[in-house]
């Protein structure tokens, strides 16, 4: 699958913890949008993912990743801001 550049739209920045005393509990995950690529989506890493499908916001399957949930759900109340934090 092929996706430019310009095709990408930021949506948040995450800094999120797992709550533990760890450093590497820290990350920083970004998100963006993208509506348009060339070629079909296809699963690359199948001993970390188990499907790829499509859901409406509305609609999302159970279980989501929790910080990925947490970005979603702010998006489909339309309260997405540009960095967010989970976990803290």
């Amino acid at each position: 699958m092929l996706i430019e550049p310009h095709d990408l739209v930021p949506l948040t920045g995450m800094h999120r913890t797992g709550g533990g005393t760890d450093p590497l509990d820290e990350r920083v995950d970004f998100f963006f949008e993208c509506r348009r690529w060339q070629g079909t989506p296809r699963l690359t890493e199948p001993t970390r993912t188990a499907a790829v499908e499509w859901f409406p916001l509305d609609a999302l399957p159970d279980p989501v990743v929790p910080h990925e949930l947490f970005v979603l759900e702010t998006l489909r109340a339309g309260l997405a801001a540009p960095i967010t934090t989970f976990g803290f």
